[in-house]
C-alpha cells in the first residue's frame, strides 16, 4: 500500500510516517534523505547527484523519479509513504506512471489539514518550550518565518490537492488534533483503501 501524506510544515507528517513505519512495516521515502543518501553511495546515480548538488543546481525530477524507482524494486515491506515528493503536479504524473510501470498503485494521498494561525501557535510554543529546556530550535521556527513556509507550501501544493481530489485519491484528516486521533484517523483512511 503506497501513500503520500501532504500537510504543511509542522502539521505532523514526519511523526505519522514514523508511527506507520513502525506500526504496519512502511517504508518512508524521503526526498531529502534519499537524495543525501545517494550523494554518499558512490554509485552511477549517486555521482550524478553530487555533481548536481555541489554545483549549487536542482536535482531534476528525472532523477528524483530514477531514485524513487530504485527504492521501489527494493524491499516494499508494507509500502512506501512518500514524503516531500511529489511537489507539483509533473511529479505527480511521473509518479503515477512509475508506479502504474511497476504493478503498484497509490490508495491515498492524505492531507493533514490545519488551521495557520493554530499551527503557527504551536511551532512557537514548541520552540520556546526547547529552548527554555536548552534543546536545539530550529533558527526558521519564528512566527515570520512559518508564514513565509506556509505560504510557499500553499503555493505549491494546492495544484496537487486538486489533482489527487479529481483522481478520488484525496483523503483529509485533522493535523491539529491529538497525535493519537491523527494516526487512528489515518489507520481508519488505509483501512479502508
Amino acid at each position: 500500500m503506497n501513500i503520500i501524506l501532504l500537510g504543511p510544515p509542522g502539521a505532523g507528517k514526519g511523526t505519522q510516517a514514523a508511527k506507520l513505519v513502525s506500526s504496519r512495516g512502511m517504508v518512508q521515502l524521503s526526498t531529502g534523505d534519499m537524495l543525501r543518501e545517494a550523494r554518499t553511495s558512490g554509485t552511477e546515480m549517486g555521482q550524478k547527484v553530487a555533481a548536481i548538488m555541489d554545483a549549487g543546481e536542482l536535482v531534476t525530477d528525472e532523477i528524483v523519479i530514477g531514485l524513487i524507482r530504485e527504492k521501489l524494486e527494493g524491499d516494499t515491506g508494507g509500502g512506501f509513504i512518500f514524503d516531500g515528493f511529489p511537489r507539483t503536479l509533473g511529479q505527480a504524473d511521473a509518479l503515477e506512471q512509475l508506479l502504474s510501470e511497476m504493478g503498484q498503485g497509490l490508495a491515498a494521498a492524505i492531507e493533514l489539514r490545519v488551521n495557520d494561525e493554530v499551527l503557527v501557535d504551536r511551532i512557537v510554543n514548541r520552540a520556546k518550550e526547547a529552548a527554555a529546556n536548552g534543546q536545539p530550535v530550529r533558527a526558521d521556527d519564528n512566527a515570520e518565518s512559518l508564514k513565509v513556509r506556509l505560504m510557499e507550501y500553499y503555493k505549491k501544493t494546492s495544484p496537487l490537492l486538486g489533482y489527487y481530489h479529481a483522481k478520488g485519491k484525496l483523503k483529509a484528516v485533522d493535523g491539529l488534533a491529538d497525535i493519537g486521533e491523527v494516526e487512528s484517523a489515518i489507520a481508519q483512511v488505509l483501512d479502508n483503501s
